[in-house]
């Protein structure tokens, strides 16, 4: 069996639960190549180091969903936002969100995937996954918006 992409709701009670306040989900457009500089990139691999899954997250989300699951006060997100640089403290809380979306991509009877490797925006996540993040198909986008913190948009791909 292959791996399904999750539900809107699976996504929103994800975040509600991890952030522990009310988080808010919509469709949203693809992401573009112009975005992907801005975006934080997350990779996803089978126990043979396959690419499975690569998730997105743009600067804003990245920012505010970091923040919030460290109890960082709002401003925090907003600041790294403003001067366009993710501190350190929020892109590591923004890479364990990322270890933990990984349950949104297993399934009973499908290859289990973990996190391998997280390139905040700024670094240079390699080609075949930009292209994977970018390539309509399987995949869901959505923009997720963080009560108190505010939002940005969340896309999901799946490779194989």
């Amino acid at each position: 069996m292959s791996h399904v992409l999750p539900v809107p709701k699976a996504v929103k009670d994800l975040f509600d639960d991890l952030l522990g306040r009310p988080v808010t989900v919509n469709p949203a457009d693809p992401m573009k190549a112009a975005d992907v500089p801005n975006t934080l990139v997350a990779l996803y691999t089978d126990d043979r180091l396959q690419l499975m899954a690569v998730i997105g997250m743009d600067f804003a989300l990245t920012a505010n969903a970091g923040a919030a699951i460290g109890l960082i006060p709002p401003g925090g997100a907003e600041a790294c936002i403003e001067d366009k640089v993710i501190s350190k403290m929020i892109g590591e809380n923004a890479g364990e969100i990322c270890n933990i979306l990984a349950g949104l991509i297993n399934k009973e009877d499908a290859p289990r995937v973990k996190l391998h490797q997280v390139f905040l925006p700024g670094e240079n996540p390699p080609a075949d996954a930009v292209n994977y993040l970018l390539a309509l198909g399987r995949r869901l986008d959505l923009r997720v918006d963080v009560s108190g913190y505010g939002g940005g948009k969340l896309s999901v791909t799946l490779t194989a």
